[in-house]
């Protein structure tokens, strides 16, 4: 299930579910740990005239939204049946871990009523599902989750007043389906304290007049003892939820809007996916650098495990998109992130722990019975292609010199030592997509690129032997590309070649990320014949022609594949490199048409929230996979602000791109 409504502050993540439910409660890191996910939920009941609901029980009409330009929830749920609306505005605090609901109770009866709402709590402290804690907390009354150094303090209150009713019991051992099932007579049993696999519940009563509209207050504390929880809790109380939603939902709107970006010509929709995508890139970027990829936990269910890592490839992506939106703050702490986690020999691995620990892979050291690097390179290259985009905005050049020796030396020495003689192609690694082990058209360019960034970053700081080597070799890589990895007969860049102890294999086929990579880290200008061609024969492979539309990764390609006479399933980040392209080669105004269409199309799959998944069922338009995938907003707001740029190069706009 996606995650509609993603909100956080660097510490704290919160998905919520297509119910307006906490699924996802990450709690050091954004990825880790989760304290809720799997089977587990933040349940939310109504009881009223004898009747009792859960507003996941599908009687419920829910309108999952998020507000205009800020990190908070506008959700809208409606039991006609019971006469009562549920307006949900949800902020994680910026400034401290306090996870805040204002919930708008409307009566659309018109008659005096009695209401009481249920907020039960489920969380899997450390992901281990023994051990926890939960007890009545009478110095605050309020609700304590504690196991170790993670403890959660829950609360509540309606006009001044706390909630009136609780207990806490095992939840799904021993026989006990969970004490939610306490509260669907609208009553609780007030047990005070529970050990093991534990939930909660907590409820107000709102006296409510004939077609009248009153506010309760939810809030959760999350910090690494009972005492600072305690402290948290005093904070809120002492200033009010409301002032604290007001001063979060201000924060928010300042950050989205500090670079005050024109949007020539582009429709309000398109506006607000971008402001939406900056929010979902910024949930999952933790205060110590790591951007991972995805909080949306519900992968494990399905899978191994979940995609909430840090590739430095995805993560390079979002940098380049926080670099080009003005948060060099961010981006700079994700180099800091690179910086740390940089093997001795100059290379990254596969994916990381939000905590700089090394991720879970399936890249092989051996294969075959031979040793081989388990590492993708192009995640080291764009990192240091990220780099310099960073340094071109930003113009930090302090924050260059003082990671130089030990990111962008070590990263570029790997790079040229790590050579394919006979190619002059870097040696095999794993491609762009983590599947095949061989030289991609993909990994080449960036590896080109790379190393032409490294050269402009050696000659700046007047180490002109480093410069001329990076820049010596980078010209060699580029002449392998197109010696050995473009079909001059048929016009296009091979996906890449495969080993096979010393045979070589050509991989024909057409991967979206190979002639995008040849223009994108500038081996070939846009005007050259052979990229023309290619893209051309790229797109017309692998457009997904049905109603849906949008582009695919490559042909064949499997993942999540439903089948039917299509290459794959589309792709957002394959639409919005489509979009780069023609932004690119745009010479006047009406080749601009093209780019308009395809942002337009990441604009209608999107969720009603803003919300953009890794893939799209090529039939129905439902999301697959991840939702949200940063690296897909990330792309899209790239090819939005290449779209500003370009019209500031044409002469269209004098002012559309402000960093410049």
């Amino acid at each position: 299930m996606p995650k509609l409504v993603n909100l956080g502050n660097g510490y704290v993540l919160i998905g919520l579910d297509r119910f307006g439910q906490v699924k996802d409660f990450y709690y050091h890191y954004p990825g880790l740990e989760n304290h809720v996910g799997g089977s587990f939920v933040h349940k939310i009941g109504v009881y009223i005239e004898d009747n009792f609901s859960w507003i996941d029980d599908g009687s419920w009409k829910i309108e999952i939204d998020c507000q205009k330009d800020t990190m908070a929830s506008n959700i809208v749920s409606r039991n006609d049946h019971l006469g009562i609306k549920l307006h949900f505005t949800d902020v994680v605090y910026n400034e401290k871990n306090i996870f805040l609901r204002e919930v708008n109770i409307d009566n659309l009866f018109d008659r005096s009523r009695k209401v009481r709402i249920f907020f039960n709590q489920q969380f899997n402290i450390g992901q281990t599902h023994i051990g926890e804690t939960s007890y009545l907390d009478p110095r605050e009354n309020a609700i304590i989750h504690y196991k170790g150094r993670r403890v959660f303090l829950i609360n509540a209150f309606n006009e001044n007043k706390s909630f009136d009713d609780y207990s806490v019991g095992l939840l799904g051992i021993e026989g006990k389906d969970g004490t939610y099932k306490d509260a669907e007579d609208g009553k609780l049993s007030k047990n005070s304290i529970e050990h093991g696999q534990v939930d909660s519940v907590i409820s107000l009563e709102v006296e409510i007049g004939p077609r009248e509209k009153k506010n309760i207050y939810y809030w959760i504390c999350v910090a690494k003892s009972i005492q600072k929880v305690r402290h948290l809790n005093q904070l809120v109380v002492r200033r009010h939820p409301s002032s604290i939603i007001k001063t979060t939902l201000d924060y928010w709107r300042a950050w989205v809007k500090h670079q005050n970006f024109s949007f020539y010509g582009l429709d309000q929709p398109i506006i607000d996916l971008f402001n939406r995508s900056l929010i979902n890139i910024r949930t999952h970027v933790s205060y110590n650098g790591a951007i991972i990829a995805s909080g949306d936990s519900d992968l494990f269910q399905f899978g191994r495990d979940t995609y909430s890592y840090v590739w430095p490839r995805d993560a390079a992506f979002v940098a380049i998109a926080l670099e080009k939106a003005g948060d060099f703050n961010a981006s700079r702490r994700f180099f800091e992130f690179c910086n740390d986690v940089i093997t001795e020999e100059g290379y990254f691995m596969h994916k990381y722990r939000p905590d700089k620990s090394l991720g879970s892979s399936w890249h092989h050291w051996v294969k075959d019975g031979s040793t081989q690097l388990p590492i993708q390179e192009d995640e080291t290259a764009l990192v240091l292609y990220a780099l310099w985009d960073h340094y071109a905005l930003s113009k930090d050049l302090e924050f260059i010199e003082s990671i130089y020796n030990s990111l962008i030396k070590k990263g570029a020495e790997f790079m040229i030592s790590y050579i394919d003689f006979e190619t002059g192609l870097p040696c095999p690694s794993y491609d762009i997509w983590e599947q095949d082990y061989g030289i991609s058209t993909f990994t080449a360019s960036t590896v080109y690129g790379a190393l032409l960034a490294a050269s402009r970053f050696a000659g700046m700081l007047g180490k002109t032997e480093s410069e001329r080597r990076y820049s010596e070799v980078a010209e060699k890589i580029r002449k392998g590309i197109l010696t050995y990895l473009y079909d001059e007969k048929e016009g296009f860049f091979y996906k890449q070649i495969l080993m096979n102890g010393q045979e070589r294999n050509v991989d024909r086929t057409i991967d979206f990320s190979s002639a995008y990579a040849i223009y994108k880290f500038g081996v070939l200008p846009t005007t050259d014949p052979k990229l023309i061609r290619s893209m051309e024969k790229t797109v017309e492979r692998l457009e997904v022609k049905t109603p849906i539309g949008g582009v695919a990764r490559y042909e064949g390609d499997a993942y999540n594949f439903k089948g039917g006479n299509i290459p794959g399933n589309p792709w957002i980040i394959t639409a919005m490199w489509l979009a780069q392209y023609y932004i690119s080669k745009a010479s006047k105004e009406g080749d601009l048409e093209e780019v308009r269409r395809w942002i337009s199309w990441a604009v209608r799959v999107a969720s009603p929230s803003g919300v953009l998944p890794e893939q799209i069922d090529p039939y129905t338009g439902e999301h697959l996979s991840a939702a949200p995938l940063v690296w897909s907003h990330a792309e899209f707001v790239t090819t939005i602000i290449s779209y500003l740029e370009k019209l500031e190069e044409l002469g269209i706009c004098k002012a559309c791109y402000p960093l410049k």
